[in-house]
C-alpha cells in the first residue's frame, strides 16, 4: 500500500495550507449583517458564548496560527461568504432560504482586520455553505501542490464542518484547529468535534504550532 494509513501524520510544510473559513465583519462584528437586526439582548443572552468564544479563545488563536504559518513560509489562506453579484441571485438555494446575501465587494464579504491578509495570500469567496462546493479551491490547492489542509474558524458546527468533509472526500489529509473555531454554543461544537472525529485530525493551536516548528 502507498497510501497512508493514518490521519496521525505531521505537517510537510511544502505541502501544506492554512484555510481560515468565514472569519468575516459579517459574521464576527455586531454590526455585520448576520447580526444588524439581532437586538442587544439576544447578543447578550443568545449570542453570548459566541462572541465571548472568537474575543477569548478562536481569534487569540487564530492570530497565532497565522504567525506561526506565515513564518514557516507554509501557505494562509481565506474563504469568507460572499456573493458573485449585488442582489446575490448567484448564491445557493440554502443561502437565499436562509436570507444571507454578503454583497459582491461589501465590507461585510472582507476578513476582519485581526487576521487580514497580507500581500497576495489567496482569498476564496464562496456562495454555499462548503468552500469546496462553491469555488475553484480544489483546483488552486492541487496547482500549489497541497495535499495536507488545516482549517479554522467559523462556524464550527456549519461551513468549518462541511468543509472537513469535502475535503477529505477529495482526498486532502485535514488537521483541524478546536480551539480556533467557534459556533454558537459549547454544546454544538463539543458534537461537531465528535461527529467529525473520524474525518481529520484534531489538534489545539499551541500543538500545531510545536509540530511545525520541529518539521519546517
Amino acid at each position: 500500500m502507498t497510501h497512508p494509513q493514518t490521519r496521525q501524520i505531521a505537517l510537510d510544510p511544502d505541502r501544506s495550507g492554512l484555510l481560515f473559513i468565514d472569519v468575516q465583519n459579517f459574521s464576527v462584528r455586531r454590526d455585520g449583517g448576520e447580526f444588524a437586526e439581532v437586538s442587544d439582548a439576544d447578543i447578550a443572552g443568545k449570542y453570548g458564548h459566541y462572541f465571548d468564544r472568537i474575543k477569548t479563545t478562536a481569534m487569540p488563536n487564530m492570530q497565532k496560527l497565522q504567525k506561526g504559518f506565515r513564518a514557516a513560509g507554509i501557505e494562509v489562506m481565506y474563504t469568507t461568504i460572499e456573493s458573485l453579484t449585488l442582489d446575490g441571485r448567484d448564491r445557493s438555494l440554502d443561502y437565499k432560504i436562509t436570507g444571507f446575501n454578503v454583497p459582491k465587494g461589501s465590507h461585510d464579504g472582507k476578513v476582519v482586520d485581526e487576521i487580514a491578509p497580507e500581500g497576495d495570500e489567496i482569498v476564496f469567496p464562496k456562495s454555499s455553505s462548503s468552500v469546496f462546493v462553491s469555488t475553484h479551491i480544489d483546483y488552486v490547492l492541487r496547482n500549489l501542490g497541497i495535499c495536507q489542509i488545516v482549517l479554522c474558524g467559523l462556524l464550527t458546527d456549519q461551513c468549518v464542518e462541511s468543509a472537513v468533509r469535502d475535503a477529505c472526500d477529495l482526498n486532502y489529509l485535514v488537521t483541524l484547529v478546536p480551539d480556533a473555531c467557534a459556533t454558537y454554543s459549547q454544546e454544538r461544537h463539543d458534537n461537531s468535534l465528535k461527529t467529525i472525529a473520524g474525518y481529520c485530525r484534531q489538534m489545539n493551536t499551541d500543538d500545531l504550532l510545536a509540530e511545525i516548528a520541529r518539521t519546517g
